[in-house]
Protein backbone atom coordinates (compact mmCIF):
# COMPACT_ATOMS: atom_id res chain seq x y z
CA UNK A 1 0.00 0.00 0.00
CA UNK A 2 0.98 3.57 -0.74
CA UNK A 3 2.64 6.16 1.56
CA UNK A 4 -0.07 9.08 1.46
CA UNK A 5 2.19 10.82 3.91
CA UNK A 6 4.11 12.80 1.40
CA UNK A 7 2.92 14.76 -1.42
CA UNK A 8 2.65 12.73 -4.67
CA UNK A 9 4.72 15.31 -6.46
CA UNK A 10 7.30 17.73 -5.72
CA UNK A 11 6.41 20.88 -3.87
CA UNK A 12 6.73 24.32 -2.34
CA UNK A 13 7.26 22.29 0.38
CA UNK A 14 9.75 20.06 -0.62
CA UNK A 15 12.11 23.06 -2.25
CA UNK A 16 13.69 25.82 -0.18
CA UNK A 17 12.77 29.41 -1.75
CA UNK A 18 15.64 30.59 -4.22
CA UNK A 19 16.33 33.32 -6.14
CA UNK A 20 15.62 31.84 -9.29
CA UNK A 21 12.16 30.27 -8.49
CA UNK A 22 10.97 33.67 -7.44
CA UNK A 23 12.24 35.55 -10.41
CA UNK A 24 10.81 33.04 -12.59
CA UNK A 25 7.25 33.74 -10.36
CA UNK A 26 8.04 37.03 -10.75
CA UNK A 27 8.15 37.51 -14.48
CA UNK A 28 4.91 35.09 -15.82
CA UNK A 29 3.14 37.19 -12.81
CA UNK A 30 4.39 40.74 -14.04
CA UNK A 31 3.42 39.60 -17.27
CA UNK A 32 -0.10 39.40 -16.55
CA UNK A 33 0.38 42.83 -14.62
CA UNK A 34 1.53 44.16 -17.53
CA UNK A 35 -1.35 42.55 -19.52
CA UNK A 36 -3.91 44.71 -16.82
CA UNK A 37 -2.06 47.58 -16.81
CA UNK A 38 -2.25 47.64 -20.75
CA UNK A 39 -6.32 48.20 -19.92
CA UNK A 40 -5.56 51.06 -18.15
CA UNK A 41 -3.03 52.85 -20.37
CA UNK A 42 -5.90 52.26 -22.88
CA UNK A 43 -8.48 54.35 -20.10
CA UNK A 44 -5.52 57.10 -20.29
CA UNK A 45 -5.82 57.44 -23.45
CA UNK A 46 -9.25 57.40 -24.05
CA UNK A 47 -10.00 60.31 -21.72
CA UNK A 48 -7.17 62.13 -23.09
CA UNK A 49 -8.83 62.00 -26.41
CA UNK A 50 -12.24 63.11 -24.92
CA UNK A 51 -11.53 66.02 -23.56
CA UNK A 52 -10.26 68.35 -20.80
CA UNK A 53 -12.56 67.42 -18.24
CA UNK A 54 -12.25 63.83 -18.86
CA UNK A 55 -8.65 63.60 -18.50
CA UNK A 56 -8.84 65.93 -15.36
CA UNK A 57 -10.60 63.16 -13.65
CA UNK A 58 -8.08 60.28 -15.17
CA UNK A 59 -5.47 63.04 -13.81
CA UNK A 60 -6.79 62.99 -10.23
CA UNK A 61 -7.58 59.32 -9.76
CA UNK A 62 -3.67 58.97 -11.17
CA UNK A 63 -2.04 61.32 -8.42
CA UNK A 64 -4.41 59.79 -6.07
CA UNK A 65 -2.86 57.60 -3.19
CA UNK A 66 -4.21 54.37 -4.77
CA UNK A 67 -3.46 55.32 -8.32
CA UNK A 68 0.41 56.08 -7.45
CA UNK A 69 0.45 52.48 -6.11
CA UNK A 70 -0.84 51.10 -9.33
CA UNK A 71 1.20 53.56 -12.02
CA UNK A 72 4.19 52.56 -9.43
CA UNK A 73 3.77 48.80 -9.46
CA UNK A 74 2.91 48.70 -13.24
CA UNK A 75 6.10 50.37 -13.61
CA UNK A 76 7.99 48.04 -11.36
CA UNK A 77 6.31 44.80 -13.20
CA UNK A 78 7.36 46.54 -16.70
CA UNK A 79 11.13 46.93 -15.28
CA UNK A 80 10.94 43.73 -14.58
CA UNK A 81 10.07 42.05 -17.26
CA UNK A 82 11.85 43.95 -19.24
CA UNK A 83 14.98 43.01 -17.49
CA UNK A 84 14.27 39.41 -16.99
CA UNK A 85 13.01 39.00 -20.58
CA UNK A 86 16.95 40.10 -21.74
CA UNK A 87 18.37 37.52 -19.25
CA UNK A 88 16.00 35.06 -21.34
CA UNK A 89 17.38 35.59 -24.52
CA UNK A 90 20.74 35.94 -23.56
CA UNK A 91 20.07 32.02 -21.92
CA UNK A 92 18.24 31.15 -25.06
CA UNK A 93 21.85 32.13 -26.82
CA UNK A 94 23.19 29.40 -24.73
CA UNK A 95 24.97 31.93 -21.88
CA UNK A 96 24.63 31.67 -18.10
CA UNK A 97 24.02 28.38 -17.14
CA UNK A 98 26.16 27.94 -14.96
CA UNK A 99 24.54 28.20 -11.51
CA UNK A 100 26.50 31.42 -10.28
CA UNK A 101 25.91 33.12 -13.88
CA UNK A 102 22.18 31.87 -12.87
CA UNK A 103 21.63 33.23 -9.73
CA UNK A 104 23.76 36.39 -10.84
CA UNK A 105 21.92 36.99 -13.47
CA UNK A 106 18.70 36.74 -11.25
CA UNK A 107 19.79 38.99 -8.87
CA UNK A 108 20.52 41.56 -11.36
CA UNK A 109 16.99 41.15 -12.36
CA UNK A 110 16.02 42.10 -8.77
CA UNK A 111 17.59 44.60 -8.54
CA UNK A 112 18.27 45.93 -11.47
CA UNK A 113 14.40 46.58 -12.04
CA UNK A 114 14.23 48.39 -8.48
CA UNK A 115 17.11 50.62 -9.98
CA UNK A 116 15.21 51.65 -13.25
CA UNK A 117 11.58 52.42 -11.57
CA UNK A 118 13.45 54.41 -9.39
CA UNK A 119 15.04 56.35 -12.13
CA UNK A 120 11.89 56.41 -13.96
CA UNK A 121 10.34 57.89 -11.55
CA UNK A 122 12.86 60.74 -10.51
CA UNK A 123 12.73 61.73 -13.83
CA UNK A 124 9.04 61.90 -14.34
CA UNK A 125 8.85 63.53 -10.12
CA UNK A 126 11.32 66.31 -10.84
CA UNK A 127 9.61 67.48 -13.78
CA UNK A 128 11.75 65.52 -16.81
CA UNK A 129 8.37 63.56 -17.58
CA UNK A 130 6.14 65.85 -18.05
Amino acid sequence: MANRERPLSPHLQVYSWQVQMVTSILHRATGVVLALGSLLMVCAFLSLAAGPEKWAQFSDFARSPLGFLILFGWSWSLAFHLINGIRHLVQDAGLGYRIESFVRSSWISVIGSLVLTALIWMAAMTGGGA
